[in-house]
């Protein structure tokens, strides 16, 4: 039996981020994909620590490489890299591979995601401080249309791991 005194708080029971992780991952419903560009690739790791992402996470993938990033999603006209329109243009695409790859047939209840990030960590001169664009595109049903949610991110952190610590965490 639990004691309680006069005064005491309630605390919420708050599932850690391996458990939220673990959730999704275990509900065989959920299906997506992970793009992660630049300095962003600690997300889906989250996800694969947590156990159980094999049948959550169709592909994580991770393109560094600015001239490799380019083939994948398209040449940005201004050379910018980590733009909220480049996000979109990885979430538009990321959903179209999925699908296009998973059969509705096959998988009925699928609700798809994808998760895709393009951030820049603080440099080594310490001058530019970081930020970045992330995003999700989802279902909450499947055959249904697609929610999407955007935001910008700006590092306060002045080491580049723990801006990319910050970023999977988020």
């Amino acid at each position: 039996m639990e004691i309680k005194l006069k005064g005491d708080k309630e605390f919420d029971n708050i599932p850690s981020l391996k458990q939220k992780a673990l959730r999704i991952n275990l509900n065989e419903d959920i299906y997506g994909t992970f793009a992660e560009i630049g300095a962003g690739q600690e997300t889906v790791r989250q996800f694969f620590r947590a156990g159980g992402a094999s049948g959550t996470i169709a592909k994580a993938m991770s393109a560094y490489d600015k001239d490799f990033s380019d083939s994948i999603y398209g040449y940005e006209k201004d050379g910018r890299y980590v733009t909220e329109e480049r996000l979109k243009k990885m979430l538009s695409h990321e959903i179209e591979l999925i699908e296009d790859r998973i059969t509705r047939i096959k998988h009925p209840d699928k609700i798809f995601f994808t998760y895709a990030n393009t951030v820049a960590t603080i440099d080594f001169a310490k001058r530019f401080k970081g930020h970045g664009w992330v995003g999700i595109k989802y279902q909450i049903e499947p055959h249904q249309p697609y929610s999407e949610i955007i935001l910008h991110i700006r590092f306060r952190e002045n080491d580049a791991r723990l801006q990319q610590e910050t970023l999977g965490i988020l």
